[in-house]
């Protein structure tokens, strides 16, 4: 009987495919494990960050009612109720560090009030020429009133067809400042440079020069940047001594006087490891009535309506 020997050289090779298969199978092997370490690392990281975005979120609500109850304060000789002054409340909560700031609405600029050359004075401040800041407010004028009659460089139903728009003005009074994008002009970048500078709250056809911020008082008709500068130094000054802060030198017709019930807070918290939340509030007192909550969002930038005025005591 023949014996057919397998030839030594076949053997060899196939030890060697079989180690060439293992080595493959252990790097792809040590591929996936470091892919499901990473990838377990980075789900972590992100849970982390939602943990820690929703514990500056919370924090920065506690802030919101917290502003409010120092505002709801009767007076007495130990206890100063906070005001809407623009002035910045520091307050630990927990771990997070907060940033309070309240502002009277009054400081805004109301869409439904303010009179044409404030509102021309508004979008020249904001870079507009002339001409367009008169054609912008009287858009707005049209915009917000009850007849179809077309201020001088206005616009009103047959503009807004002409211009594309499936709709015309309201010819009603504004409901919220984010209704100024349906405007004939406003557009988007436009907006967000004057949003934070308006309101729908304060009813009044001035501004309260005491808590405007440096764009509102630009908006002024002749105010330029070297006289609200000086102006805001005294106010500053002013505030930090808890005496009466100047009057604007200028056109006191469009300037109302004293704190309204309707005020915004602006509340920035910190935790420590750098994530911060931005929370900003409209809230109506109203003496004996409960408080009301007009507007709650998450603002994009921080407000620019926030006078730049001096921190109080970290309690």
């Amino acid at each position: 009987m023949q014996v057919i020997a397998t030839p030594r050289y076949c053997q060899h090779d196939c030890d060697g495919v079989a180690l060439v298969l293992v080595l493959w199978m252990l790097a792809l092997l040590s591929i996936i494990a470091g892919n499901l370490v990473f990838s377990t690392r980075t789900d972590l990281l992100v849970e982390g960050n939602f943990a820690a975005q929703a514990k500056a979120e919370a924090a920065a609500d506690a802030g919101v009612y917290k502003a409010i109850y120092e505002m709801s304060q009767p007076p007495t000789v130990d206890i100063k109720p906070w005001r809407g002054d623009g002035v910045v409340h520091p307050w630990q909560f927990a771990d997070c560090l907060l940033e309070i700031t309240i502002v009277d609405e009054s400081g805004r600029i109301d869409l439904n009030a303010a009179s044409p050359a404030l509102l021309q004075g508004l979008f020249r401040s904001l870079g507009r020429a002339d001409a367009d800041a008169e054609a912008l407010a009287d858009a707005i004028v049209d915009w917000r009133d009850a007849d179809d009659l077309r201020s001088p460089h206005g616009a009103e139903n047959e503009d807004y067809i002409a211009a594309g728009r499936s709709y015309g003005p309201a010819n009603a009074p504004f409901e919220a400042v984010e209704e100024l994008r349906q405007v004939l002009g406003i557009d988007e970048q436009l907006f967000l440079r004057a949003e934070p500078l308006l309101t729908v709250h304060s009813h009044h056809a001035g501004i309260n020069t005491a808590v405007a911020s440096r764009q509102v008082l630009l908006a002024i008709p002749d105010a330029t940047p070297e006289l609200v500068d000086t102006f805001i130094a005294q106010r500053n000054a002013a505030l930090a001594e808890q005496a009466q802060p100047p009057l604007f030198p200028l056109a006191p017709e469009l300037q109302s006087g004293g704190f309204g019930a309707i005020a915004t807070i602006l509340v920035r918290a910190e935790l420590g490891d750098n994530m911060r939340f931005f929370r900003e509030a409209t809230v109506r007192l109203g003496g004996n009535s409960p408080p009301v909550i007009l507007a709650w969002r998450k603002p994009m930038v921080p407000s620019a309506n926030t006078p730049p005025v001096a921190s109080a005591e970290l309690p």
